[in-house]
């Protein structure tokens, strides 16, 4: 079932046990980090804070911190489900009889399903504030870290459109409270809305900004995808819900919003005008420093009757953020492997912030094979961030990370396997000398070919004879063992 609703999910999470109430008031300066930081870390419920500091609207958090509750969330049975229908759209084969037929049919079914539908009344505009009545204050924003710069409301969803082409988008960026009607917008050099930015401030024009909190849960994991900007994210929301997203016109700006968010925010940005944003806590686990952004001057504030606000706390994994970086992981498996098919699969260790390595099993067919899909992967959409890809055979298991570090620290010569090259990395990242670009490693642990100048004989594992494993596990179940 697909939750259109985030109050919907909340009450089924309280129902299976999987929802902690906070009634005590918390401070939201630090205390709610801490407690949320205890409970990610033990898998333990979402939450949902009653009074956080001065705030009149409730705080729900953590609500996607196991892949139980992302999956729920998403309506969905595992994230493989999404991955294998995927992977059936991109079959471009003729139907063959009636079996054949009837899966093409199906097919076109599920796009029905897909994409968004406009609705003129909507919850999310139940209460309108306007003006000199609008108070980001009335928000439970969070300072998760005590170096922060001040208070930032996570998990907004920001609308914005290429004021050239129309073409939407929708991101997930921080939001830094500047006063109580102005955001500061941390638009990364390879974002789209920073590209939409980049041609309103050239043809010296504001850009209209929506931001929307607490959205169907669909919505929120798309606003977090990868996707390349020809896809529109509520297409793909809908498609991972098999249901189509309700949208409603904004008030004041010329964009569109899920019709059943809790909070949104709608205002411009003005060209040529930045404000200090940061520092910040990061999902790296280290602050990022202070730098110039755009901010946006709300002028609208609409929200449901009694509305939840959804946020989440940033800082070294694990966090919040890892289920929805797995979901990723999981559902973009198929497109990968619709260029590099030689791709078995592929691992985005949480540790390393899901850009930082990658770790991939390949059908080795010929020399130099590893090379070759460590260059396609920095060649790939945002896997072009990468910066270390460790290469495996197809029998290693790349979720199981102690086989993979038996391949790569025993399979590797690392004058001969170790290709090194430099590249764009993470806006975020502070190892690199130099901001948005750096070094990059890929290591060969996949068995040597002769074509590859190894001229020994690749050893066998060690694999015991399937017949005694067989005869002990009979003996060991006899003995209740």
């Amino acid at each position: 079932m697909a939750y259109a609703d985030l109050r919907e999910l909340l009450r089924d999470l309280e129902a299976d046990g999987d929802l902690a109430r906070v009634a005590v008031p918390v401070s939201p300066h630090l205390e709610v980090t801490e407690i949320v930081e205890r409970v990610v870390r033990q898998g333990g419920p979402a939450l949902l804070f009653d009074r956080v500091g001065e705030a009149r609207i409730p705080l729900a958090i953590n609500v996607f911190g196991t892949e139980r509750r992302m999956t729920k969330a998403l309506g969905i049975a595992s994230f493989d489900e999404v991955a294998e229908r995927i992977g059936s759209m991109l079959k471009p084969e003729l139907p063959h009889g009636w079996s054949g037929f009837r899966e093409a049919l199906g097919k076109v079914a599920q796009l029905r399903n897909v994409p968004p539908k406009k609705v003129k009344g909507a919850p999310c505009q139940q209460v309108v504030l306007k003006g000199p009545d609008v108070d980001l204050d009335a928000l439970p924003g969070i300072q998760a870290w005590p170096d922060d710069g001040g208070v930032f409301l996570n998990l907004g969803l920001t609308h914005t459109k290429h004021p050239e082409t129309g073409a939407r988008n929708l991101g997930m960026y921080r939001l830094q409270k500047q006063d109580a009607r102005t955001l500061s917008l941390h638009w990364q050099i390879h974002k789209d809305s920073n590209t939409h930015y980049a041609v309103a401030e050239r043809r010296g024009e504001r850009l209209p900004v929506a931001i929307a909190f607490g959205c169907p849960p669909a919505v929120t994991y798309a606003a977090s995808a990868p996707l390349p900007p020809e896809i529109d994210e509520y297409l793909f929301a809908g498609f991972v819900q098999s249901e189509r997203v309700e949208m409603v016109d904004c008030l004041t700006v010329p964009l569109q919003v899920p019709a059943h968010a809790q909070v949104v925010l709608e205002g411009w940005v003005e060209p040529g005008e930045r404000l200090p944003e940061g520092p910040f806590g990061d999902h790296t686990g280290f602050y990022t420093p202070i730098e110039d952004f755009p901010f946006v001057r709300v002028e609208c504030m609409t929200m449901q009757k009694d509305p939840v606000f959804q946020s989440i706390v940033v800082g070294r994994p694990p966090q919040e953020d890892g289920p929805l970086g797995k979901a990723t992981e999981r559902f973009f498996l198929p497109l990968i492997k619709l260029t590099l098919p030689e791709i078995v699969d592929y691992d985005l260790p949480v540790e390393g912030v899901f850009h930082n390595c990658v770790i991939v099993s390949i059908d080795k067919r010929y020399p130099k094979h590893a090379h070759k899909v460590m260059n396609a992967i920095w060649g790939a959409g945002l896997l072009s961030l990468s910066k270390l890809i460790v290469v495996v055979d197809a029998d290693c298991d790349v979720h199981d990370y102690s086989e993979v570090a038996w391949r790569a620290f025993g399979n590797v010569d690392y004058s001969h396997d170790l290709l090194v090259t430099s590249g764009p990395v993470d806006h975020l990242d502070h190892s690199a000398y130099q901001q948005f670009w750096g070094g990059k490693a890929g290591i060969d642990a996949t068995r040597k070919l002769a074509g590859e100048g190894y001229t020994r004989e690749w050893p066998e594992p060690l694999v015991q004879d399937p017949a005694v494993v067989e005869r002990v596990t009979a003996r060991w179940r006899e003995y209740g063992l």
